[in-house]
């Protein structure tokens, strides 16, 4: 049975994804008993409270219901709350809000303890009730051809011109993908791009025989751009003269509403009911002509991008987390190029095995070497000469071009055709005097250390860390939203290594001055101030398993 797309207005997914459970229902309870703490150890229960002369309201100012549908027990983010108008209010008790819970509610999976009722109901999308109906274990519906079927790639001017103007005419949002060679070519261009809209249908256009795409970017001003995994896709887009002016990003929405898996053929499973394949993903794009099976799979992922950002969307709503995503959008939009990296050669597989700084150096001049080539043959670093063979060499450190070429590493055809290379790199370290070798350690601008060395040389430091993530973790299992989404990783440890006052105002303005974005400062900083106040006080929580 075929079906192309989803009619609008129904829910054609399977009865189990509409009434799935939020993503931490089925990971790890987290439920702990007053006081005690994983592994058993007991601890005074969390104090979330901190005197403070900002009160978390102003903050959040009139945002209306809580995200996820329901209001938030103010013991959990607002220090300033007593829970009774005594003492402030505890985070640690018998649920995860800090609410005692009856014995028979943590009967469930065995040794799994259950969260409350009103956690149970509320971990469902709001407003949708559970199913019970047979058809609860539906398979997905095979999506094998485009509404429209398989256009023919754009390659000319005027083809271009023509879509264009069907682009301004049409209307909604646009779809947008691109296929790159990852793997195959040496940079990440685009050698496809996808682009569909409602009145425009959908167009294949080959950026190499059309480098300059420019008319379409004019025919799209202030529309909305969908695209899944945005920040993957936007450098390549750029580079052929594609820049949206906004953007929904639908990977990112479905972290931020906590679904468990966000590629995209498995949300397009849970959200639409249709199955994608996704057999091409990794091919040569720069493959000409491209087969007409890779077209087809190309034309499918912009097919029902649009139907996906719509669902999406109405759940953020539904969460109250529509502003949430409206700021990230408008963060990986704007979010400006990577810097290139310090001595990019260190981050060579197997480099850990390589000690002494002159075999260093064999790996610095091998990996420029290899790069150097690469780049004139736009071959993948990869494919030219593998990590393994640099690290080979490395570590024996041979003292001839034959000595090298005994290695099993370079006994393929292509490494010894090019043996007079690597060996003239390893030449010129044997060469080399001690000064001009690279140091064991590489160049650091960043005053903070490892956070691994913490324990043993900053443990006021390490002890912040752990409460810090514990408070993040038990946050994002309120939320429903991967505590990396609430608050990058990065920005947690220098919370931790360089904390400031344990108040609202000064831990936000901390989190801004760090690039988070105003809705994560507003959500965090209220408990973050509290642990930080009294980290030990903050029980431990362990990691969720993941599926």
């Amino acid at each position: 049975m075929e079906r192309h797309v989803p009619r609008r207005g129904a829910d054609p997914r399977p009865a189990r994804a509409r009434a799935r459970r939020g993503p931490h229902a089925r990971r790890g309870r987290l439920d702990l008993a007053d006081g005690l703490v994983a592994g058993g150890r007991r601890r005074a229960p969390l104090a979330v409270g901190h005197g403070h002369p900002c009160p978390v309201g102003d903050l959040r100012g009139a945002r209306g219901p809580r995200p996820g549908g329901r209001d938030r027990d103010p013991r959990l983010l607002d220090p300033d709350h007593p829970a009774d108008g005594r003492a402030p209010a505890r985070l640690g008790g018998s649920d995860r809000l800090g609410r005692r819970t009856p014995p028979a509610a943590r009967e469930r999976d065995g040794a799994h303890p259950a969260p409350p009722e009103e956690l149970r109901r509320d971990a469902r999308h709001p407003h949708e009730p559970e199913s019970t109906t047979p058809d609860a274990a539906a398979a997905p519906v095979p999506l094998v051809e485009p509404r429209d079927g398989v256009p023919e790639i754009l390659t000319t001017t005027e083809g271009l011109a023509d879509y264009a103007a069907a682009l301004a005419a049409g209307s909604g949002p646009v779809a947008v993908d691109a296929e790159r060679a990852s793997g195959f070519r040496y940079g990440q261009a685009a050698y496809l791009v996808q682009i569909r809209r409602e009145g425009a249908g959908t167009a294949l256009i080959d950026p190499v025989e059309l480098p300059d795409l420019s008319p379409v970017r004019e025919a799209l001003r202030g529309v909305e751009w969908v695209l899944h995994a945005a920040n993957q896709d936007l450098a390549c887009l750029a580079e052929v003269g594609l820049a949206p002016d906004a953007l929904f990003d639908t990977e990112l929405a479905g972290r931020l509403l906590g679904r468990d898996r966000v590629g995209l053929g498995p949300i397009v499973a849970a959200e639409l009911g249709l199955s994608l394949a996704k057999e091409h993903s990794a091919a040569d794009w720069s493959t000409r002509p491209l087969p007409r099976e890779w077209l087809r799979y190309a034309a499918l992922d912009v097919e029902v991008l649009v139907e996906l950002r719509d669902r999406l969307a109405a759940d953020l709503v539904r969460q109250g987390k529509d502003e949430w995503a409206r700021q990230e959008f408008e963060a990986v939009r704007l979010a400006p190029p990577p810097a290139p990296r310090v001595d990019p050669w260190r981050r060579t597989t197997g480099i850990p095995t390589v000690r002494d700084p002159r075999r260093l150096a064999v790996v610095r001049e091998m990996w420029n070497e290899r790069d150097a080539s690469a780049r004139a043959r736009d071959t993948a670093p990869g494919r030219v000469l593998p990590d393994r063979a640099i690290i080979a060499a490395a570590v024996a450190l041979p003292t001839t071009r034959a000595a090298l070429a005994e290695l099993p590493e370079f006994s393929g055809k292509g490494t010894r055709r090019r043996l007079d290379r690597w060996w003239g790199a390893i030449a010129r370290v044997l060469e080399m005097p001690e000064s001009a070798l690279p140091p064991r350690r590489g160049p650091s601008t960043d005053t903070m250390p490892a956070p691994r060395g913490w324990a043993d040389r900053h443990p006021e430091a390490a002890e912040r860390l752990r409460a810090v993530r514990a408070t993040m973790r038990l946050l994002s299992i309120d939320l429903g939203t991967p505590q990396e989404n609430l608050l990058s990783p990065d920005l947690q440890r220098r919370l931790a290594w360089d904390p400031p006052a344990p108040r609202v105002d000064t831990v936000t303005a901390r989190l801004l001055d760090g690039g988070a974005r105003p809705w994560q400062a507003a959500v965090t900083a209220p408990v973050l101030a509290g642990a930080l106040s009294d980290p030990r006080a903050v029980p431990d929580v362990p990691e969720p398993s993941r599926r």
